[in-house]
C-alpha cells in the first residue's frame, strides 16, 4: 500500500487528485531532504533516512487530512524533516540498551560444557594412543596442576632441553593421528 492508494481517504476539503499529485511532486524533495538530514546527523544520534521519510509522510497525511494541504509544500517538507530529525535523534538519546543480568553466560550452557567435555575426552584418549614416551609427556603438559618444564622433566628423568623438541614431534604426531581419522570431505556430485 502506497500513499497514493491513501489518497481517496483525504476528506472533500482536498480532492483525492490533488493530493496524489502532491504526494508525487514531494516525493523526490522528501527523499533528498531526508537523506541529507540523515548524512548531516551522522555525527551524533544515528537517523536513517527511510525512518525520517516515513514519518514525514505520516505527518502529511495527518495534515491533509486535517488543515488540508501546506501553503508552501517545499518550505513544509524541510521543516517537517528537520522536526522530525531532532525527535529521532532526542529519542535515541534518551533510549539505553536493555540488558538482562539473569541471562546464562552462553560459554556455560550445558550444550557447550557437554561438547568441550566430550572433545576433551577424545583429545585424551588420542594422546593415551600415542608411542613411547609421548604420551607420558604429553599427558604431563595437559595435567590440571599446569606443571613447568622444570617440575615436567624432573617427573620423566628427561633433561629440561630436550622437552621443547620432543613435545615438537610428539604434537605432530598427534596431530597426523587426529587427521587419519577425521573422514575426508566428500565431493558433493563432482568427480575429479
Amino acid at each position: 500500500m502506497t500513499l497514493l492508494d491513501l489518497a481517496p481517504a483525504v476528506p472533500a476539503r482536498t480532492s483525492a487528485s490533488a493530493s496524489a499529485s502532491l504526494v508525487r511532486a514531494l516525493h523526490p524533495l522528501v527523499s533528498a531532504e531526508a537523506m541529507a538530514e540523515a548524512a548531516a546527523s551522522a555525527t551524533g544520534a544515528a537517523v536513517e533516512p527511510a525512518d525520517l521519510e516515513q514519518a514525514v509522510w505520516l505527518r502529511l497525511l495527518e495534515r491533509l487530512a486535517g488543515e488540508g494541504p501546506p501553503v508552501d509544500p517545499a518550505r513544509w517538507v524541510r521543516e517537517a524533516v528537520r522536526g522530525e530529525a531532532r525527535r529521532a535523534r532526542r529519542t535515541v538519546r534518551h533510549e539505553c540498551p536493555y540488558r538482562d543480568d539473569t541471562a546464562a553466560d552462553p560459554a556455560g550452557c550445558p550444550e557447550r560444557l557437554a561438547l568441550g567435555a566430550d572433545e576433551r575426552r577424545a583429545l585424551r584418549a588420542a594422546v593415551d594412543r600415542l608411542p613411547g614416551r609421548c604420551a607420558r609427556l604429553l599427558a604431563a603438559m595437559l595435567a590440571p596442576s599446569d606443571p613447568t618444564y622444570r617440575e615436567i622433566a624432573g617427573k620423566l628423568g628427561m633433561s629440561q632441553g630436550s622437552l621443547g623438541p620432543i613435545r615438537s614431534r610428539c604434537l605432530g604426531c598427534l596431530r597426523r593421528m587426529l587427521a587419519a581419522e577425521v573422514a575426508a570431505p566428500e565431493l558433493r556430485e563432482k568427480e575429479r
